[in-house]
């Protein structure tokens, strides 16, 4: 699938409407050279218009430079993101590549022919002194045909290609100045099914616990399409997602009496994200500068990059068949309604309270024994911790802050111990009779034994009176 940025705007014109003169404005040396496209595109939606509420546009066009199947989603501000693949044999039906990417948002609703447009287009190319083409402006004669009606109407689209926003407000002001307005919708699309309102965003929850659990609803919805995609940073983020949720039902589990078999659900999830999300770091880690290290090293680093290799692989064939499976999209359905809940328990604060006191007791007993597995526990304890405390942090501003913070940096450490107990088992598993590999495990024994140093200073800055007061 190729993805591409777009950063365009578009304007309604009259019939009479004609493209200003362009060049010399704006660093624009010319304007020669423009071509003329026939373009039949067919856009695709569920039947209550899912793609469109959510901002997304699908279609199926021919004609033009690059003709295929498109997906458009929100990109940064105004921008948008592109996602293309060629045309298949099935005019009809949406590549399952296209389909997946908007599964979290259709979940089992059809995606089914909404509207056809067919646009004639004249491109005109704005060009610097370099001849290097800045931005592109389509003059569009549009013919859309919804459910037996036919539209007819006018617009013009200026696209960036490698101009400047700069470039963008200039040639706006020239198009206003010869009769352009802003256009009537966002999307062809969405002009000729009758612009359609978006449903009116739910009101921001007055309990921060709310808030929470909303957020982290957007993140694991949010992150889909890049998880399946095999983006290592969308994996990571929605496995965080997946953990604070599960952690804040947990912390304030009496807000939330119907949702106990939940965790189980959002722990499957987490366990499959992280098949893929933990291979990807040990590798990174046990295999930073192996490559320099010697000729010695090389088989023992083609034996982890093998093992850790399959790992991930099989771990990504899990979750991409998780991710269309029944249960998944019953796990969002659930999250939805976790994420409309409108009360909570009273003084849930305390919850936070209770959650870090008893991360503190669980490391203050793991380091009188000294064991590896009881410092695992406190970690998590404190994870858990910590995701109590960002619930509150945007009310309780900078002390909040500061507590979240020295927390991170206690997880921090306490994770690298433990990433350390982690790939000594590994690397005992894969060469228990190999010098190099003992090299290594010899390693990550002292990567432990320093970070275990580290734990006195990091745990007195996490609790510091300052930092925790607000807590009660």
């Amino acid at each position: 699938m190729e993805i591409a940025g777009e950063t365009e705007r578009k304007y309604d014109v009259p019939t009479e409407f004609r493209l200003p003169d362009l060049a010399g404005k704006a660093g624009i040396r010319s304007t020669d050279g423009a071509e003329t496209h026939d373009l039949d595109a067919i856009y695709f939606d569920t039947d209550d218009f899912a793609l469109m509420r959510h901002r997304r546009t699908l279609r199926r066009r021919t004609g033009g430079g690059d003709a295929g199947w498109h997906l458009k989603t929100p990109g940064e501000g105004t921008d948008r993101t592109e996602h293309r693949l060629p045309l298949n044999g099935t005019p009809d039906v949406v590549p399952a590549e296209l389909v997946g990417q908007v599964r979290a948002i259709v979940r089992r609703e059809s995606l089914r022919p909404i509207a056809r447009l067919r646009t004639h287009r004249v491109e005109t190319p704005l060009r610097d002194a370099h001849g290097n083409t800045l931005a592109l402006v389509a003059q569009d004669q549009v013919i859309a045909e919804t459910d037996g009606r036919e539209q007819r109407w006018q617009e013009v689209e200026v696209e960036l290609v490698d101009g400047s926003p700069k470039l963008l407000a200039a040639v706006e002001k020239l198009l206003f100045q010869a009769g352009a307005t802003p256009a009537e919708g966002p999307s062809k699309v969405s002009r000729a099914v009758g612009n359609r309102p978006a449903p009116a965003a739910s009101k921001k929850p007055k309990s921060p616990v709310l808030q929470y659990v909303r957020e982290q609803r957007d993140a694991i919805t949010g992150y889909d399409p890049g998880v399946r995609r095999g983006d290592a940073e969308a994996v990571h983020k929605m496995r965080v997602g997946t953990r604070r949720l599960r952690s804040t039902l947990k912390t304030f589990k009496r807000s939330f009496p119907e949702a106990a078999d939940l965790n189980d659900e959002l722990k499957w999830l987490a366990d499959l994200l992280g098949q893929v999300r933990d291979g990807q770091v040990q590798e990174g880690k046990l295999l930073a500068g192996l490559d320099e290290a010697g000729e010695q090293f090389r088989p023992v680093a083609a034996r982890i990059r093998e093992h850790l290799d399959n790992q991930v692989a099989e771990g990504r064939a899990a979750l991409e068949e998780a991710l269309e499976s029944e249960r998944y999209l019953t796990l969002l359905d659930r999250i939805d309604q976790l994420a409309a809940q409108q009360t909570v328990e009273a003084d849930p604060i305390r919850r936070a309270a209770k959650s870090l006191a008893k991360a503190d007791a669980l490391l203050d007993e793991a380091l009188a024994h000294g064991e590896d597995h009881e410092l695992h526990d406190a970690r998590k304890a404190y994870k858990r911790a910590r995701y109590a405390v960002e619930v509150f942090q945007p009310a309780a501003g900078k002390p909040a802050k500061k507590l979240v913070d020295a927390l991170t940096e206690l997880q921090d450490v306490l994770g690298a111990h433990q990433d350390s107990v982690v790939a000594r088992e590994l690397l005992h598993e894969l060469g228990q009779d190999s010098f190099w590999f003992g090299v290594l495990w010899a390693r990550q024994e002292q990567v432990g034994k320093d970070t275990y140093a580290q734990l006195p200073v990091v745990v007195e800055t996490s609790r510091k009176k300052i930092f925790r007061k607000w807590l009660g």
